[in-house]
């Protein structure tokens, strides 16, 4: 039976998959600069026989192809790093310094390259195409939009597509999925407040856009508690404040810089009409102006049912369905897989890779950041039987 054949041969696999998710961890790079982990896909790839091509600079798109006819479904995996100094003492500790895989993308880009091998084993047991995305900048600029732009889910077009994060959450064996919206939109948001510059000893004859840009940022705190529903959420955060040149000159510029993440379209576009509203209207009041500029980011992660559904399904098969855990809230942090599912229906959740030894808390980001790296084979027996269930049954 084929699932049989996939859970015994991802088992098989434990000791490649850890090689090769080392070999990652120790070499990672930022986003847009993942040259040589390309090549490294690449290599591997092109020594299981499976054709690939670049995209997005430094990605890549890799096709398995089955029987003919049929469906096609895609696999994603981010292969970027962050900006952060490995504090790990341990044989693949990273060899970049400064730079480290502190958020797991080096086991997703294992997983990936798991899930070719063994489908690319079994491409004469399915009908259909399986597509291996290998994205890059995810952290940072975000790739997802681009590959999708040049693309990545078409030729042939993709019915559906998969991704996973891991969790130190969760141990190994489990998963948590979540049904709507995952994770957040993210816009930056920067407010320039402007007055006239004067001397400090004579206020009357200026417009200190300090004050003014000090009750912007006090007005700004009751956007979310006092237009937004309780059982809604958003995020606006002011995160940087930059004005004035001296202690004996009022200022005639501010700038705020803000962080906005919401869960639905309908709320950004309500949270960015108050924000502009709220700032230009303070500045106003005071004899200052205040200009508004909206940066896009990411946009909302929402899973589509059907897919989720056949993630959790084969999730319990696999796992136990106590193993398999849903999320009660939505992230507020931003993460560009959104484009995939924006473009055809897909699904994501997180993996567990909780470290069972560990006594002190480590979570993504830090410089600490490890993982159980048993659940480098729970995630590619997972997106494998998940993916042959797509081809076979569709969304």
């Amino acid at each position: 039976m084929l699932r049989n054949q996939i859970i015994q041969n991802a088992a098989a696999m434990q000791a490649e998959l850890t090689a090769l998710r080392r070999h990652i961890h120790a070499h990672p790079e930022l986003g847009t600069q993942e040259f040589e982990t390309q090549a490294f896909i690449r290599a591997f790839l092109e020594a299981e026989g499976i054709p690939c091509r670049e995209i997005a600079d430094t990605g890549l798109v890799a096709l398995i192809e089955g029987r003919p006819g049929g469906r096609c479904v895609a696999l994603r995996a981010d292969i970027d790093a962050l900006p952060i100094v490995e504090k790990n003492d341990v044989p693949y500790r990273s060899q970049n310094d400064g730079v480290m895989h502190a958020c797991g993308h080096d086991l997703h880009t294992a997983i990936n390259m798991g899930c070719a091998k063994l489908l690319n084993g079994l491409r004469d047991s399915f009908t259909g195409s399986v597509k291996l995305l290998f994205q890059p900048a995810e952290e940072s600029v975000g790739g997802a939009k681009r590959m999708v732009a040049q693309g990545a889910l078409e030729n042939p077009t993709v019915d559906a597509v998969l991704g996973l994060h891991v969790s130190s959450g969760l141990d190994y064996n489990q998963i948590e999925a979540r049904h709507g919206s995952v994770n957040a939109s993210t816009n930056e948001i920067v407010l320039t407040v402007k007055g006239k510059k004067g001397h400090g000893a004579y206020p009357d004859k200026c417009i200190d856009a300090i004050v003014i840009a000090a009750h912007v940022v006090i007005s700004l705190q009751s956007v979310v508690s006092r237009n937004l529903s309780p059982l809604d959420s958003a995020v606006l955060t002011v995160g940087t404040i930059h004005g004035g040149t001296a202690n004996n000159i009022i200022a005639d510029e501010v700038v705020l810089r803000c962080t906005l993440r919401t869960p639905t379209p309908e709320i950004k576009a309500m949270m960015i009409e108050r924000v502009t509203a709220l700032a230009t209207g303070v500045a106003a009041a005071m004899g200052g102006v205040c200009e508004v500029e909206v940066k896009e980011g990411y946009i909302s992660l929402i899973n589509d049912s059907r897919v989720l559904d056949r993630v959790i399904a084969q999730a319990e098969l696999l796992l136990g369905a106590e193993n398999v855990r849903m999320k009660p809230a939505m992230s507020m942090g931003g993460e560009d897989f959104s484009f995939f599912c924006e473009a055809v229906p897909g699904a994501f959740y997180n993996l567990g890779c909780r470290l069972q030894e560990r006594a002190e808390p480590y979570i993504g980001h830090s410089n600490n950041y490890d993982a159980d790296e048993r659940c480098l084979v729970t995630g590619v027996t997972l997106e494998c039987l998940t993916a042959l269930d797509l081809l076979e049954n569709g969304v």
